[in-house]
């Protein structure tokens, strides 16, 4: 009798996971993710230290930013395919003791070779961590998954907003030893993500222990070949959004620098509100994505975005302040609505669609803040951000994407 009662009681247990939000988790994954692009966000943050004191060219800052992009780009898809099939709760603080190690590195490099191999291991740390966060996310979302994803990105965002103003004060004044200081931050990272570890572990026991639990996928009836093109299209949207990006987070400071003669800590105070709106603005995309469509929300994040990116170059320096919190508020809110359209395209593969288009993020990143370097190099800062002013014009192409609300269906098993 006892045994039945138990095994009714686990089983409703498990269906309560699969049905409501867990925002306890939401939240905790959401801090979690806000010290992990904290600490990344402290990198690009003290470039111009580092560009002193290495003597670096704008194409060897641009090359830091390729070799940390592509270690957290790279691997992120092979990581959420094998994690797909074998979950494994507790590489998120795995994750996090890379990017410690790495932080620690970057304080103490005595050379440019130094500088690439320390942020290499901050992006293994990274490649490890979202597919799994992203995976939490979508467990604890109770079918609330666009929802589910703003609140992860906002933790991130936010974090990627911090991690510069800290920089400012912690480091610019004092030199680069003191990124060491950020170590204390990603110690309380790892027993954050330990105690989340132990409630993913025990969300798979239980599912794995009653085969009958209710858990819901979205189904369409699209053709493979339309969910290719549609995923190429998610995708070439994720280079345009995330290359505009690169010249924002590695290249405004240096802009600011140039054409309005602010000094870095200035610089990075402006930084710091550009950044500030892109987390504002992830927490309605999600939210709105799931109200209204994710497709108008793409559309209206990635090409509603372009006539301030246009303006943007011409602008003076309050102007400049103001389009810059509009272009972060508006563009931030497309990431969680494509990443939640895609995992509905290909249901049932989370780790996997989060590996690629996270992957695809920190790739286009650093492919963007290395090939702008050079560009930087051979004509002028100015010129880069008139460039990357008609990125967003790309968004066009979400006119072709389908309409996947309208096909959906809900299946149980």
């Amino acid at each position: 009798m006892e045994t039945n009662t138990s095994s009714t009681n686990n089983i409703n247990h498990s269906k309560q996971l699969a049905q409501q939000t867990v925002f306890s988790i939401l939240f905790a994954i959401s801090l979690s993710h806000f010290i992990n692009d904290l600490l990344q966000a402290v990198i690009p943050a003290v470039y111009p230290i580092l560009k002193d004191k290495f003597s670096l060219t704008f194409t060897e800052i641009g090359l830091i930013t390729l070799t940390y992009q592509l270690t957290a780009s790279i691997l992120q898809p092979f990581i959420g395919f094998y994690t797909d099939r074998k979950p494994r709760p507790y590489s998120l603080a795995i994750a996090m003791a890379f990017t410690l190690i790495g932080l620690a590195a970057v304080s103490i490099a005595s050379s440019f070779t130094n500088l690439l191999f320390a942020v290499s291991l901050i992006g293994i740390g990274s490649s490890i961590f979202h597919p799994e966060a992203s995976r939490v996310a979508h467990l604890a979302s109770g079918g609330k998954k666009g929802l589910a994803q703003s609140i992860f990105q906002l933790g991130g965002n936010a974090g990627s907003a911090v991690g510069p103003l800290l920089a400012a004060l912690i480091v610019v004044p004092y030199g680069q030893f003191n990124i060491i200081w950020f170590c204390i931050i990603a110690v309380l990272g790892i027993v954050i993500l330990s105690r989340i570890a132990k409630w993913y572990q025990e969300h798979l026991n239980l599912r794995a222990l009653n085969k009958s639990t209710v858990t819901e996928e979205t189904h369409h009836a699209f053709s493979k070949q339309k969910v290719i093109i549609s995923l190429g299209i998610l995708l070439v949207l994720i280079f345009s959004k995330y290359f505009y990006m690169a010249s924002m987070t590695s290249y405004y400071t240096f802009y600011l620098i140039d054409k309005f003669h602010l000094s870095v800590q200035e610089s990075q105070v402006y930084l710091f509100a550009f950044l500030g709106a892109v987390a504002a603005g992830t927490l309605f995309g999600g939210p709105l994505g799931d109200r209204f469509g994710r497709k108008y929300i793409i559309w209206i994040s990635i090409l509603g975005v372009a006539p301030f990116t246009l303006l943007l170059p011409y602008a003076n320096l309050f102007w400049t302040s103001i389009l810059s919190v509009l272009i972060g508020l508006i563009i931030s809110s497309a990431f969680s609505a494509i990443l939640v359209y895609a995992t509905e395209l290909v249901p049932g593969k989370v780790g996997l669609i989060a590996g690629l288009f996270f992957g695809l993020a920190f790739g286009m990143g650093g492919l963007g803040s290395a090939i702008l370097g050079k560009l930087a190099d051979t004509t002028s800062i100015e010129y880069v951000f008139k460039i990357c002013s008609f990125l967003p014009l790309i968004g066009v192409l979400t006119g072709f994407l389908p309409n996947i609300e309208g096909r959906k269906k809900t299946q149980k098993s």
